[in-house]
């Protein structure tokens, strides 16, 4: 765990001044018998303590640089539109909640797309795992037999579904098209 101010403060006392002063390793003794459950200090960390009182006059952190971060309300203002407006722009957004582009992107990355799961999934996940286990144990290259493979439906009219893939447009990132065809003639492949 980092030190906070009152923890280097508190370094800097038991450091002492004039000719009450303690070396470094003294100081490190000291600090973890009255702090046994923390993690102990080392020599630099006192020496970089010192330094910085020395030079600063306090042991406070430096300001941080960069931007802030965004607060959580503003998250889940930013999600919120979107789920309201699905094919909002992220300049729209952006200019709706006086927020930069750039920080309306990096929420939206954020978002993860997932498969809905029902209630009986977890037993059905258990019971493969135990299923995969059993059969690993009775067989050691069970696993290296498996093959894996990728399934998509090829529509005739060019659209390709992909059942299990993602993806995220930089301009709108909730964009989906649509294809309204009663029963398209698709041809299925498997790529292996």
């Amino acid at each position: 765990m980092p030190l906070n101010e009152r923890d280097r403060i508190e370094i800097l006392m038991m450091i002492g001044v004039g000719d009450r002063m303690r070396t470094q390793q003294e100081v490190c003794r000291l600090f973890h018998e009255m702090h046994p459950d923390r993690e102990p200090v080392s020599q630099s960390t006192v020496s970089r303590i010192e330094r910085k009182y020395r030079e600063l006059g306090h042991v406070r952190d430096a300001p941080r640089q960069g931007r802030p971060k965004i607060n959580e309300n503003v998250q889940q203002d930013v999600i919120l539109s979107a789920l309201e407006n699905p094919h909002c722009t992220v300049r729209q957004v952006s200019r709706d909640l006086n927020i930069g582009k750039s920080s309306v992107s990096n929420i939206f990355k954020r978002v993860r797309l997932i498969h809905e799961l029902a209630e009986d999934d977890f037993d059905r996940r258990t019971e493969f795992c135990e299923y995969m286990m059993d059969h690993n144990n009775q067989n050691n290259g069970f696993i290296a037999n498996i093959l894996f493979s990728a399934e998509a439906t090829f529509f005739l009219n060019g659209h390709v579904n992909r059942q299990n893939t993602r993806y995220w447009s930089q301009e709108n990132p909730h964009w989906m098209q649509e294809y309204h065809t009663q029963h398209p003639q698709k041809k299925i492949s498997k790529s292996w």
